[in-house]
């Protein structure tokens, strides 16, 4: 591995980096009265322990009180930061890491109705669809006064002990004033290119000023916004150009698209069924173009890639942000001949969708990741080795195996099925979300190099679970899809009867969905992707209503594109027969009227039931009696207390076999009962 481009040192001024891959700037939503405080110091000082060569904290890092945050971003607005900044430097730098802070002004890409209910400013009164703000066209006083905020939030980092800082322009103000899409002034910051690039040298005039002449300073730039009427690529390697001969800046942090709408937001930040590193060479013509270094923040995932764009000359940091929210310690196995072994980013995008839903990012395939002071990346060996029975083969259960034989315990695992992977099997049927089984192929993988005794096509009882002599039984068998509560429920069939293949379905078909997630949006791609004629009608106000902005938009637009129709605010009343199609009769939830249908099939997707009948017959013989204690499960700590002594073993159910979730609940079970035990 000391070939390998990506574990090479890079220089960049007098800052050492150990190697190629960085973390760049986003915003998990970890901060605390917009400042970054164990939470967020520890999810950076995790990726430092890893190994990454460089961290830019603070995506977003607002400067100006008319720039609030909206999405959990830090404030460095006031020197109330500076020990703050102190304490996550010291930490990230004590691991060998280097690291650096992003700082912002947000133009009309925030909300007016937040923190101090400022109007949002933009070079122009030009809407951003993406946070619906019409923002107030700047006067040349507000121009002087957040150049001079600029310069202060700068000197700030610098106090707070960064190597160096970048400034955001790409969608985000200075952006703005580039942009021919935004900017419409006809005054001297609009107009040209000149013009329009005003706002910026006079940024970084003042910034340089303000940090001196020692302070790596960088900017994150657009490459082309892939839009009709904005920056083309030419225009942008102009800009890259001009900005590089002031002699001001230290490095360029080249991305493109336009994330004004939530397809745009998808393209900057990819989930599944997006193409993987789709801008590459955007950044590689900016590199050959200018004598800084050139970075890159987009959509690269796993190590073949990121390898390339360093190789083949594209880039010479490469951005792998996701990739190690999946897997912090991705650079330490890869330097340890262990790339297999990287807990693949397999785009789910639950990071940066709950983030743009205003909850905190989890990864939704690693746990621990943002709640590093009680959950473990790494696992210490229990004291003395016990038996650990598991029964399920899904994401829940195969986690709870994993990390019960990394502390060295003697695990068997039941599996019903001949296969693992439980209903992450159905979830991957189609194109959209294929990628998903990365996540079921990785805890395979892991379990299978650990020992597990893995036995499939076993569908046991209490008896047989008994018969292993455990000390711990999990019990993770999943749920399955009950009939739904209407008349004539047994005309319908599941969105489970599709995408396992076991009924085949044309013609014209009504896709009912309750639940507004994932599992009717793959199933309606799989009845597309089959010649069916698909009407996916829900009782909710949006479709999709409970997934993020990149992933419905993503999956949305595939539809769409398969002439899938959508309806809001109708239920299913009674499904009855019509010769050989299916009479429906939908209410309109909001008025009470109804309608009726006629189609050739209904689909129904409405939850999960648990399937809890082992964990109900083995209550009586547990220590804990099943139940977990829920003030030690919060508080990090092993949740399994005795409160039954006549009992031999304890016992936890974890998953949908509890109650129906996600993959990032049935991940936190395990980890949070097996981590202790």
């Amino acid at each position: 591995m000391k070939n390998d481009p990506l574990l090479a040192p890079f220089q960049l001024r007098h800052l050492t980096l150990r190697n190629r891959i960085m973390s760049t700037a986003h915003a998990p939503s970890y901060e605390e009265g917009g400042h970054p405080r164990d939470r967020y110091r520890l999810y950076h000082e995790e990726k430092a322990k890893g190994g990454v060569g460089l961290t830019i904290i603070g995506g977003s890092t607002n400067i100006a009180p008319d720039s609030p945050s909206v999405f959990g971003q830090l404030y460095a607005g006031d020197d109330n930061i500076i020990p703050w900044f102190e304490k996550l430097t010291d930490g990230v730098r004590s691991h060998g890491a280097a690291v650096m802070c992003q700082i912002t002004h947000m133009g009309r890409r925030t909300a007016w109705d937040d923190g101090h209910w400022l109007p949002v400013a933009g070079p122009s009164g030009t809407r951003e669809r993406a946070h619906r703000s019409f923002p107030k066209a700047m006067e040349i006083e507000d121009i002087d006064r957040v150049t001079k905020q600029f310069a202060d939030a700068a000197r700030r980092c610098q106090q707070g002990g960064f190597d160096g800082i970048e400034l955001l322009s790409h969608s985000h103000l200075l952006g703005q004033f580039l942009s021919p899409l935004i900017n419409k002034r006809h005054d001297n910051y609009g107009g040209s290119l000149d013009n329009r690039l005003r706002l910026t040298m006079q940024v970084l005039e003042s910034v340089r000023e303000a940090v001196g002449p020692d302070l790596i300073v960088g900017m994150r730039v657009t490459g082309d916004e892939l839009s009709k009427g904005g920056l083309d690529a030419d225009e942008c390697v102009e800009i890259a150009q001009k900005i590089a001969a002031t002699g001001a800046v230290d490095f360029l942090n080249v991305l493109a698209g336009a994330p004004y709408d939530d397809l745009g937001l998808a393209g900057w930040v990819p989930p599944m069924g997006m193409p993987s590193a789709p801008h590459l060479t955007v950044a590689g013509r900016i590199r050959a173009a200018v004598d800084v270094p050139i970075f890159h923040a987009g959509g690269v995932a796993d190590i073949a890639t990121a390898r390339h764009a360093v190789a083949g000359g594209h880039v010479d940091l490469i951005g792998m942000t996701r990739a190690q929210i999946a897997d912090p310690y991705l650079v330490a196995k890869l330097a340890r001949g262990e790339e297999d072994r990287i807990r693949p980013c397999v785009g789910l995008g639950y990071c940066v969708d709950r983030v743009n839903q205003g909850k905190p990012s989890v990864c939704g395939h690693n746990a621990a990741t943002g709640r590093e002071a009680t959950m473990p990346h790494r696992f210490t060996g229990a004291k003395i080795a016990k038996t650990v029975v598991i029964i399920g083969g899904g994401p829940a259960g195969l986690e709870a195996a994993r990390i019960s034989a990394e502390r060295g315990h003697d695990v068997i695992l039941f599996e019903a099925s001949d296969k693992l992977g439980g209903q992450l099997k159905l979830a991957s049927v189609g194109m959209t979300r294929r990628q998903i089984w990365g996540v079921a192929d990785w805890l395979i993988g892991e379990v299978t190099r650990l020992g597990v005794d893995i036995r499939l096509n076993s569908y046991v009882d209490a008896d047989e679970v008994l018969g292993e002599t455990p000390d711990l039984v999990i019990v993770a068998t999943g749920g399955w899809p009950a009939p739904p509560s209407i008349e004539g429920a047994g005309l319908t069939i599941s969105s489970w009867d599709v995408l396992s293949g076991e009924v085949r379905v044309k013609g014209d078909v009504l896709l009912f969905d309750e639940v507004g997630d994932h599992a009717a949006l793959v199933c309606a791609v799989a009845l597309a992707r089959a010649g069916c004629s698909v009407t996916h009608v829900t009782p909710d106000r949006a479709t999709a209503q409970d997934l993020g902005p990149t992933n419905s938009a993503v999956v949305l637009r595939d539809l769409a594109r398969q002439a899938v129709t959508f309806e809001c605010f109708q239920e299913i009343e009674a499904v009855s027969q019509a010769g050989n199609r299916k009479e429906v009769a939908l209410r309109q939830v909001l008025t009470g009227s109804t309608c009726k249908r006629i189609v050739d099939h209904v689909v129904i997707e409405h939850g999960i039931t648990p399937m809890d009948a082992l964990y109900d017959d083995l209550k009586a013989g547990a220590r804990n009696r099943g139940q977990i204690d829920q003030a030690s499960i919060v508080a990090g700590q092993n949740p399994l207390h005795v409160t039954n002594d006549d009992g031999s073993y304890f016992l936890a159910r974890i998953g949908d076999a509890v109650a129906g979730r996600n993959i990032h609940a049935a991940l936190y079970d395990a980890l949070r009962i097996c981590k202790d035990f």
